[in-house]
């Protein structure tokens, strides 16, 4: 039987330290009175409008998000540790952005092959020698963190194009704090709640030069995405306009946008549109949601994007194994974090030892997000493994395979009780004024029993994710 590290307790059951306080209350506070905040919460989470569109349910129905009221605790050494492991990665992908679309180097030495980059279908030839303010390509990155085995943390995948969920975090911690204030008198918990403030002076770090006081805008594709509430709600933390590409045009290499008053000119888009639909004029010719022209505008340097257009490349699934090389090659320093072992099915030997071992793998598409295109080979019917096994004779290429890991659990309130679900982390990277984040991130939480997939749209849950201060 496999060990699943828990996060609240020591193997023989004992409650960790970092969890004392809140185990304490959880004992005295009576099973009403936490079924009562539960609903509450749900109620004021429908009342506000948190919910999330899982695509080919119902043509895209908006769903709440299960919310589930005992935090995941982390100490303070394990956060810094966990901080600087982020800072390390981050740095060394805007990096390898910068590289792949200038000099090469990396793959001129051969630490990558250079098919696997230029051949992909995120690298855009189109961003090759275009200059970005202060060379970062990923102003905000969502990097998947778990802990498995016997308490290791391993990032599992690097999210660097529209990474969402941040907005969940910070809802998270509002409600834990009007449900259970008492908590938050019990523990140092570090605040969360000025990420927006944070995201807005990143962004306007990365102005074009000499735009003294940037115009900054978030896009969205619209009312029908499955982030919008977060789009909407970013936007108004931070007090800038919410647009959709109708509301933007461009003239003479400049961005405006259409307002009450005339033409404003715009400087900095933090856009949650794919690279695809970004712009007609340069890439889909057939996309009602992007602004034409918007590539020359970048081009000139007369607007930033965040993230930068051609980011996907390097949180490719097919790029993915190489992070710890790009971090020798650029940094000089050896990986803080762990990689996952991976096996690249494009090679011939990886993808015979995975073709041997489907059934204890898991398999994922190289362009896959969402927890769609993977098989998780011991939960998987025989004919699940079977449609895979054909997948990946057709077409290697497109797939890497990792081992099941066991990741760590924590207790968490499901129909019958509290018992234990599998979690990760996305912690929220921005780049710009620096590099920084607030302390912990989005916990997911799978809520299906047994189940390692903790996606929203697989139906996980989230946690509030506190750090302790010292």
């Amino acid at each position: 039987m496999a060990y699943y590290y828990n996060e609240m307790y020591d193997a023989d059951g004992s409650v960790r330290p970092h969890y004392r306080r809140y185990a304490e209350w959880l004992d005295t506070t009576s099973p009403e009175r936490i079924a009562r905040k539960r609903a509450e919460g749900d109620l004021a989470f429908r009342r506000v409008g948190i919910t999330f569109a899982v695509y080919g349910e119902e043509a895209g129905k908006e769903r709440l998000i299960p919310f589930d009221i005992i935090p995941r605790i982390i100490p303070a050494a394990e956060w810094s540790d966990m901080a600087a492991g982020l800072r390390q990665r981050v740095k060394a992908l805007n990096a390898f952005l910068h590289d792949i679309y200038h000099d090469q180097e990396i793959l001129e030495a051969g630490h990558i092959p250079a098919e696997q980059v230029l051949n992909n279908g995120q690298y855009r030839p189109e961003m090759k020698g275009v200059e970005v303010p202060g060379q970062i390509y990923a102003h905000i990155a969502g990097v998947d963190v778990v802990r498995a085995g016997a308490g290791e943390f391993y990032v599992l995948e690097d999210n660097l194009r529209v990474p969402s969920g941040v907005s969940y975090m910070i809802e998270d911690r509002k409600m834990m704090m009007r449900l259970f204030p008492e908590l938050f008198a019990r523990h140092k918990v570090a605040p969360v709640q000025h990420y927006p403030d944070l995201l807005l002076d990143n962004l306007r770090a990365v102005a074009p030069v000499g735009v003294s006081d940037p115009t900054c805008v978030v896009l969205t594709p619209g009312a029908y995405n499955s982030a919008y509430f977060e789009h909407t709600f970013l936007a108004q933390q931070m007090g800038v306009e919410l647009v959709e590409g109708r509301d933007l045009f461009v003239k003479d290499d400049t961005v405006y946008m259409r307002t009450t008053q005339g033409p404003k000119r715009v400087d900095v888009i933090y856009r949650r549109v794919d690279d695809d639909f970004l712009d007609p004029e340069a890439f889909r010719p057939d996309s009602m949601i992007g602004v034409p022209g918007l590539l020359r505008a970048c081009k000139a340097g007369r607007v930033t994007l965040a993230n930068a257009i051609g980011t996907g490349v390097a949180d490719d699934k097919s790029i993915y194994p190489y992070v710890p090389e790009m971090i020798r090659f650029y940094l000089g320093e050896e990986p803080i974090l762990n990689n996952v072992p991976t096996y690249m099915c494009r090679k011939p030997g990886d993808l015979d030892y995975v073709l041997a071992h489907l059934p204890e793998l898991v398999v994922k598409e190289v362009h896959g997000a969402g927890g769609y295109g993977m098989l998780v080979g011991p939960a998987a019917t025989r004919d699940e493994i079977e449609h895979f096994r054909k997948l990946l004779k057709a077409r290697p290429e497109g797939y890497i395979a990792q081992p099941t890991l066991a990741l760590s659990n924590c207790p968490t309130f499901v129909e019958r009780g509290i018992a234990p679900r599998h979690l990760d982390l996305r912690p929220f990277v921005l780049s710009g004024n620096g590099i920084q984040m607030v302390p912990g991130g989005l916990t997911r939480v799978a809520l299906r029993e047994g189940s390692l997939v903790v996606n929203s749209s697989q139906g996980g849950g989230t946690k509030d994710t506190w750090v302790l201060e010292d």
